[in-house]
């Protein structure tokens, strides 16, 4: 049985006006047909507790080190990020949905992949440098909205760094399998002309990936 994590990190959560979710719908119900006994868990970023490297972390951690006792606020946030690792790893297939914010990814989203980049769970030093531990076929896709278009070669191209961070971090975790789908152009273009398009990028995501 496949496991599917759905990642959504838009603000609004469930909002029907959202171009970008409205693909991850059309990408989950095509999926699910193709693939009706696939195990699907969706985490929701900006509804659920996501914790965050701060003070308390920051000291959690080197309480850890010196196995210390950990307070009550300290023993959840470490509780938590332990199970967001642990329900990343469980997976074999990802689909991040998500708006541009900025040329970047929504901040939140960068508070959970700092959940997930953990050494000798998801990666790993070596003499050679860095290898990453989940290598064994995962796959991921990105359903990303923005107002402007970045796939012209141009100034917006150069300064799209959310699917370059994103690119980048799953390469470095050992996925080979990575994709993006662009609603693009929200500001600029008709709705119903992106919709389309990422509508049908969307359906040859969701078939490759359902067996």
């Amino acid at each position: 049985m496949t496991n599917l994590l759905v990642i959504n990190a838009h603000p609004k959560v469930d909002d029907d006006s959202s171009v970008t979710l409205l693909v991850l719908r059309y990408f989950l119900e095509t999926y699910s047909k193709r693939n009706p006994e696939a195990h699907i868990e969706q985490i929701d970023l900006y509804r659920e507790y996501v914790p965050v490297i701060d003070r308390v972390f920051l000291e959690a951690q080197e309480k850890v080190k010196r196995s210390e006792r950990l307070t009550e606020e300290e023993q959840r946030t470490t509780a938590r990020m332990t199970e967001l690792l642990r329900q990343f790893q469980r997976a074999r297939q990802y689909v991040i949905a998500m708006p541009l914010h900025n040329f970047n990814i929504p901040s939140r989203l960068k508070d959970y992949v700092d959940n997930i980049l953990i050494p000798r769970e998801t990666y790993k030093f070596t003499e050679k440098g860095s290898v990453g531990l989940l290598n064994d076929g995962r796959s991921a896709v990105v359903i990303q909205g923005s107002g402007a278009v970045y796939t012209r070669q141009d100034w917006y191209t150069e300064v799209e760094y959310s699917h370059k961070y994103l690119h980048s971090m799953f390469r470095f975790l050992g996925f080979d399998d990575y994709r993006i789908i662009r609603a693009e152009g929200t500001a600029l273009r008709k709705r119903e002309d992106i919709l389309a398009e990422a509508y049908r990028e969307a359906y040859e995501a969701a078939i490759q990936l359902a067996p």
